[in-house]
């Protein structure tokens, strides 16, 4: 019997599955034919598959609106997009065609939003989040943001000393402020309590003190974050009811306070097993908060998230080459690819993030058991599926096939440009890979164009200071 890769995929999985098919026994994304783009761009090349932002933003927006009307919740649902994720103007234009808010984090995060009002992509109505820790020249720039005439920009404040500093930037300006709620971490991190916000049994002291009675604030939101995201888990809905209850203090002593920030986003698909009740988990969010205002009397706050991850993470895919197949014993082969893993997803590198891998062609071919390594000279530079050193099964490379085999990393669209530093210097000088822009257009057909080259020696070597 022939243990082909498809039969194992077949065996395992639901497939085709949503985004996943196969045609002429090549892979496809969405209905594009990756084979088609291999032959036209060549290998190694990243691409973001832009309608799949909007498809994100329309289903959260549709679930979260459904249970608010199935509950009869009284307050407004609003998606923020965090540019962190993903900063490329593409992708952010995209997202804004969705009519989404914006969270910011960053002093030029706030530059950001400038050159898309320049550019009208936003009004001075849009909402604008701005978290982070904010230095004197974020503070700064935001102030200068709200004197250009933009009306809805929420300063969170990450500490209580950040209330002074805001303070004085802002002169004479009155701002809205929002307040972090900092979590206790999960029981196997590092840490107990996050260094990001206020700590819980402070909160309502703070205000009372600082800004009950402040004419220069107006206290409008209350925002809590957890870093491990939406989850249906003990230690997800104790944190979230914690700050609900803080919430429903704070609003019985501040008319103005009128939003619930619910932080951290939700989980994308990481493998083709993935299960995830969105639309339970929304219920449970809109029936807890409903609930617990009527008991207390309060009106029910307005509902904000902040879905960076969510939003970009599946539009996104890197494709390699398998340059050689490499037995290095009697039990362990290796596929190496031709670029780094620790240049191009980082995060599989750094926190064993897990990515969906999947061949593009060769289907048909038995399956082994292979590791996948990149052509960097580091140890650390290799993937597997689990964090335990076990190998991925892959379709075997038989060595009369002069067609090499393709693999593709998907769901990729989310921080590993930024965290790797596009554009910029590489581990070993490998250079970074092509990226492609895909779209469809008013009729559906396929749009696609390298929005960069891949990176050559003379652009590293100017950074590098050779040539000047």
């Amino acid at each position: 019997m022939k243990n082909t890769y498809f039969d194992l995929i077949d065996q395992s999985y639901y497939f085709p599955q949503e985004g996943f098919d196969l045609k002429n026994g090549n892979l496809t994304f969405h209905g594009i034919s990756l084979k088609h783009l291999i032959d036209k761009y060549g290998t190694p090349f990243r691409f973001i598959y832009l309608p799949k932002i909007g498809d994100q933003i329309k289903k959260a927006r549709n679930l979260f609106n459904r249970a608010i009307k199935k509950n009869n919740y009284k307050g407004k649902y609003h998606y923020c997009y965090c540019t962190k994720c993903n900063h490329f103007s593409h992708v952010v234009s995209e997202a804004l065609k969705h009519n989404v808010h914006l969270e910011t984090s960053s002093s030029f995060d706030i530059d950001l939003i400038i050159n898309l009002l320049k550019d009208k992509k936003i009004d001075k109505k849009r909402t604008v989040i701005c978290n982070g820790y904010k230095t004197i020249d974020y503070l700064k720039k935001i102030v200068a943001l709200q004197e250009m005439g933009f009306t809805n920009i929420v300063v969170v404040l990450d500490s209580k000393t950040e209330l002074e500093r805001l303070m004085n930037a802002a002169g004479n300006n009155k701002i809205k402020i929002g307040m972090r709620m900092a979590i206790n971490e999960e029981p196997q991190s590092s840490y107990y309590t996050s260094r990001l916000g206020i700590r819980s049994n402070e909160l309502i002291d703070f205000f009372n003190e600082k800004i009950k009675d402040n004419p220069m604030v107006e206290f409008k939101m209350l925002h809590f974050f957890v870093d491990s995201g939406i989850k249906d888990s003990l230690y997800y809905w104790g944190e979230f009811k914690k700050a609900l209850k803080i919430y429903i203090d704070l609003k019985k002593e501040c008319d103005s306070l009128d939003s619930f920030n619910l932080g951290g986003g939700f989980p994308i698909r990481n493998n083709l097993g993935f299960e995830y009740d969105y639309e339970g988990i929304i219920n449970e969010i809109i029936k807890n908060i409903k609930s617990a205002c009527e008991n207390d009397n309060v009106p029910e706050p307005d509902i904000y998230t902040e879905f960076g991850k969510y939003t970009v993470g599946e539009s996104g895919a890197i494709i390699f080459k398998v340059l050689e197949k490499k037995d290095q014993n009697d039990a362990e082969i290796w596929y190496l690819i031709d670029n780094s893993l620790m240049n191009t997803i980082p995060d599989s590198w750094s926190i064993h993030e897990k990515f969906i891998l999947l061949p593009v062609n060769k289907w048909e071919n038995e399956y082994k058991r292979v590791n996948i390594g990149g052509i960097s000279c580091d140890h650390s530079d290799y993937y597997n599926s689990e964090d335990l050193n076990q190998e991925v099964l892959l379709p075997n490379m038989n060595d009369d096939e002069e067609e090499p085999l393709y693999l593709g990393f998907f769901h990729t669209g989310a921080y590993q440009d930024a965290i790797s530093g596009y554009g910029g210097i590489k581990h070993c000088l490998i250079p970074s890979p092509k990226h492609v822009i895909i779209d469809r257009d008013e009729k559906g057909n396929i749009i696609d164009y390298v929005y960069r080259n891949e990176q050559s020696f003379e652009e590293m070597f100017k950074i590098l200071g050779y040539n000047k």
